[in-house]
């Protein structure tokens, strides 16, 4: 079961959700040395190594927001803080305690902190809240198959750009080599008009 939530401060709108619907693009935000949800955000595309460090303001304010309500300690207690990385960097270990989880590198998780509950937000978000029982195995392969898709139009684009500027650059080529050829027909037409008149072709100007 998962808990679905959209918000609607970003162009597109982007998800937060509860429970087991994660993949590698997703952020994981949790409350700091508290015990709380795990709650996940899937950013919207075109997606990119980096994007998770530039999360729109907005938008990481009700990922906290969600986070410290879903927290049954945090969401009572004010000055609090959340942490979040990309889900690839979490670490789980056999040994660990259920719902523990460490981090592959520590350098890759950020923290914002939350003063209070701002009820507006997680209101507006709760109105949006939907339970589902997803396929998991089946989004993932629809997710991939339209990853691949999406990577062989890009990789298309790219052939036929990369072929307009090699015609492009053959072009200026051509035309580099070539500039002078005019000029030189010239000379050798002028040249052999000369060669062809009457050695004393000069005496009828005298």
């Amino acid at each position: 079961m998962v808990f679905y939530h959209t918000s609607n401060v970003t162009e597109p709108a982007a998800f937060i959700y509860v429970g087991k619907d994660k993949v590698e693009k997703d952020i994981w935000f949790h409350v700091d040395n508290l015990s709380s949800a795990h709650i996940y955000l899937r950013l919207p595309p075109p997606h990119s190594p980096d994007q998770w460090k530039n999360i729109p303001e907005e938008l990481l304010t009700d990922c906290a927001q969600l986070t410290k309500a879903n927290s049954i300690e945090g969401n009572k207690k004010d000055n609090v803080t959340v942490i979040y990385t990309p889900w690839s960097n979490l670490l789980k270990k056999g040994s660990m305690a259920t719902g523990q989880v460490g981090f592959k590198d520590h350098k890759l998780v950020r923290r914002v902190y939350v003063e209070k509950r701002e009820n507006a937000i997680v209101n507006r978000l709760n109105k949006t809240k939907e339970k589902k029982y997803p396929d998991l195995r089946q989004e993932k392969a629809d997710r991939e198959k339209e990853e691949r898709k999406k990577e062989r139009i890009a990789a298309q684009e790219k052939k036929k750009q990369d072929a307009r500027e090699a015609e492009e650059h053959a072009k200026i080529k051509y035309q580099k080599e070539h500039m002078y050829d005019e000029l030189h027909n010239d000379d050798e037409i002028a040249q052999s008009s000369n060669q062809d008149r009457d050695p004393d072709f000069l005496d009828d100007f005298f």
